[in-house]
């Protein structure tokens, strides 16, 4: 069985099988029963989703990164 990890929306291959979201919240403004039609995803398993307090390292992590190359630049 392939696995592959896609950004939501993006247009089905012709064999793909069932789309799994492991995404926290599910996409703004958009139905439930227009997930799986909009190329979302099929299944919603928010439990698979990174934890909020992993999120809040990552963007901690991304900030200090990003501080670190500004302050090479000059």
């Amino acid at each position: 069985m392939t696995i592959r990890i896609i950004q939501l929306g993006t247009p089905r291959h012709p064999k793909e099988g069932i789309r799994f979201g492991t995404v926290r919240r599910p996409p703004r403004g958009v139905r439930k029963s227009d997930y799986s039609k909009l190329n979302f995803f099929d299944v919603w398993l928010p439990n698979l989703s990174p934890s909020e307090e992993l999120l809040r390292k990552k963007l901690v992590r991304q900030a200090e990164n990003k501080s670190r190359q500004v302050g090479m630049k000059f």
